[in-house]
């Protein structure tokens, strides 16, 4: 974002310098684990097309007694963290999804889920088979199909530790939208673009914005048939850029790694149900830590 509007010489430089000594950061950083070998979903053509869907337990109990779920759009990497309560159906669920995110985006084509109880239920499936929806399922024990997932999970870990920084953990729900607003705000490592202009094809204003700068030109609409191909070209930069990063995702998981040959043809699978924790009392490693399943189930 600072690029956006400022330059001196070095300035990725001093970035990175000032991030590593800021103690608040460095607290609020998660461990990265080793997991089993990578196995890429295909790339999405559009946003909001395909999406990935998780819950993350193990969130203190807020006030008003809220975990939370998220939503990835995989094609823009946008991203909505939405509190809800661990104990909800899927009716509730499938509520929750409609007031959300179906208002937003409309109706995706295929979710790809982990093997939660909400989603296996036969309200759940019912409700996807009558809108034409493909439900993905993804085994238990294994978290390399949708890796996103994970890397959101540690992302909104690692930024509510450090807003939450001297403050209740139990009120983290309050500050959700902030996180959302940030994680789709800031350029994105995969697609080299901010989820908000891939979806939206600019950046909404930050109060760094609202400053007399000259230049606002970056908010002006395009005409209809600029648009139609500054979209097209944006979308296909996007996808470069996905095929890109998750050829060397593949590459660098399967580095010293034994594969292992499959019967299971035709079928997508692999993926683990997400867990955060919260520590409350303080520590320099600490607040929030990511967990995965320790048993494996095999069929």
């Amino acid at each position: 974002m600072l690029k956006e509007k400022f330059f001196w010489p070095h300035m990725k430089k001093d970035v990175q310098r000032f991030c590593s000594r800021c103690i608040a950061c460095l607290r609020a950083k998660s461990k990265t684990k080793p997991h089993g070998l990578y196995t890429p979903l295909p790339i999405s053509i559009s946003p909001w097309v395909d999406i990935s869907m998780d819950f993350i337990l193990g969130l203190p109990r807020t006030q008003r007694g809220k975990d939370s779920i998220f939503v990835v759009d995989r094609f823009s990497k946008m991203t909505h963290f939405i509190p809800c309560h661990k104990v909800d159906d899927a009716s509730n669920i499938a509520k929750l999804f409609f007031q959300e995110l179906v208002r937003l985006h409309g109706f995706p084509k295929t979710i790809v889920s982990d093997r939660d109880v909400k989603f296996l239920s036969n309200f759940w499936k019912t409700l996807w088979s009558r809108l034409g929806t493909i439900l993905l399922f993804s085994t238990t024990c294994h978290s390399q199909t949708d890796g996103k997932t994970k890397v959101v999970n540690r992302s909104l870990g690692t930024m509510l530790r450090a807003i939450l920084k001297g403050n209740n953990k139990k009120s983290w729900d309050d500050y959700l939208p902030h996180v959302e607003f940030a994680y789709n705000r800031v350029v994105h490592k995969t697609t080299k673009i901010s989820p908000f202009e891939i979806v939206y094809e600019f950046n909404p204003l930050t109060p760094l914005d609202l400053l007399p700068f000259p230049d606002m030109a970056f908010f002006i609409h395009k005409e209809d048939s600029s648009k139609a191909e500054f979209t097209k070209k944006l979308h296909e930069k996007v996808r470069d850029h996905v095929q890109s990063q998750t050829e060397k995702c593949t590459k660098y998981n399967y580095n010293g790694r034994k594969t292992k040959s499959s019967s299971m043809k035709g079928i997508r699978f692999g993926f683990t149900l997400g867990r955060i924790d919260f520590l409350l009392k303080e520590s320099p490693n600490l607040v929030l830590e990511e967990m995965g399943l320790s048993k494996s189930s095999r069929e």
